[in-house]
């Protein structure tokens, strides 16, 4: 059985991070944990350890273990693959605004996230879009880099039969309120509802912009605020949902990515309105949305009218949305790009 090393202090419970696990298990791989204690020195603590593997998997955020785990592999010809999913650099510079893009302190981080990205053999990315991007910021090869799909956890999010409520239509927003999120932009959509009171606005979940939307919100009637729900809690609570939103965000970044949402959503077959991006199949992108409809990034009117459109169908929009995941974002086409992957570096897969 072809061996893996799990390189890094991770959190193995992150939804990326148990998905590529189960994938590689999946796959006949037999997984070795290794945490070690300090990042820099990891190295050397794999050689007391005696480690051995085929492959050294560097999970997500973890661009700090990076250059311990190539060092190790390199004298041992060991394949190291990088799932980085986002780039520190592009977090620093257009995220947090922490530094100018042409400041001396970007260009540095630039630099070294480069040298991180250059040594290792595979950079997995989680779209199409971040793959262009990395290959152009960080000059990497395109053949040193592949794309797996963020997914949804199986068989965590699954359809969930609830009793819908005939009176009225929710459209539910959750997650972290985090800028690439745009939630004014679903604040603004729900005043332009506001006459519609059969439309209900959910927004679930907690994080640094939360405040802000409830002072945006103040005295609206058709929004309302929960608190955050344990992970395993979501399919029921997206189940009570007719309408699901994803991000809305005019960041580069937002641009580039999936969220997590949109698959767990379209797992458990409710449709999803959600910022138009390329890091969709095609096949996606069409006039007469049925499952998915893409919208223009940070456009409040967009949004009302397509909620205002789906109000009056949006429970005949479940079997598409789960189409469309089947089709595209399965564990089986999961399976099917880290398999391509793997290959590409001469992986042996089972």
């Amino acid at each position: 059985m072809p061996k893996v090393i799990w390189w890094g202090r991770s959190d193995r419970n992150y939804s990326r991070n148990r998905i590529c696990r189960q994938l590689l298990q999946s796959m006949g791989y037999e997984l070795i944990d290794f945490s070690p204690r300090i990042s820099a020195l990891a190295d050397i603590e794999a050689q007391l350890k005696g480690l051995r593997a085929d492959l050294v998997w560097v999970p997500c955020f973890r661009h700090r273990d990076v250059a311990a785990a190539t060092r190790w592999a390199r004298k041992r010809n060991i394949p190291v693959l990088f799932d980085p999913l986002i780039s520190a650099w592009q977090k620093q510079v257009y995220e947090r605004r922490k530094f100018a893009v042409d400041s001396r302190q970007a260009q540095q981080l630039l630099r070294r996230e480069s040298q991180w990205l250059q040594t290792v053999d595979m950079v997995l990315l989680d779209t199409e879009p971040q793959q262009h991007m990395f290959t152009q910021r960080f000059m990497l090869s395109p053949a040193k880099t592949a794309c797996v799909y963020v997914g949804a956890e199986q068989p965590l999010f699954t359809p969930v039969e609830v009793e819908p409520c005939p009176a009225a239509i929710e459209v539910l927003f959750y997650g972290s309120f985090i800028a690439l999120h745009g939630v004014a932009t679903v604040i603004n959509a729900a005043k332009m509802t506001a006459g519609q009171s059969h439309i209900q606005w959910v927004l679930l979940g907690d994080g640094p912009e939360k405040a802000s939307a409830q002072q945006q919100a103040a005295g609206m009637a058709n929004v309302r605020f929960e608190a955050g729900i344990p992970y395993t809690q979501l399919p029921h609570r997206i189940a009570q949902a007719d309408i699901v939103l994803g991000v809305f965000g005019d960041s580069e970044k937002a641009a580039q990515v999936i969220p997590n949402k949109v698959f767990q959503a379209l797992a458990c077959a409710k449709p999803v309105i959600t910022r138009a991006s390329a890091a969709y199949p095609v096949e996606l992108s069409h006039d007469r949305p049925r499952g998915l409809w893409q919208i223009e990034a940070a456009n409040p009117v967009a949004l009302a009218e397509a909620v205002v459109q789906w109000s009056r169908c949006a429970r005949d929009q479940g079997q598409a949305a789960h189409g469309w995941y089947q089709m595209h974002f399965s564990e089986t086409r999961l399976r099917q790009q880290l398999m391509s992957a793997l290959n590409a570096i001469g992986l042996p897969v089972a």
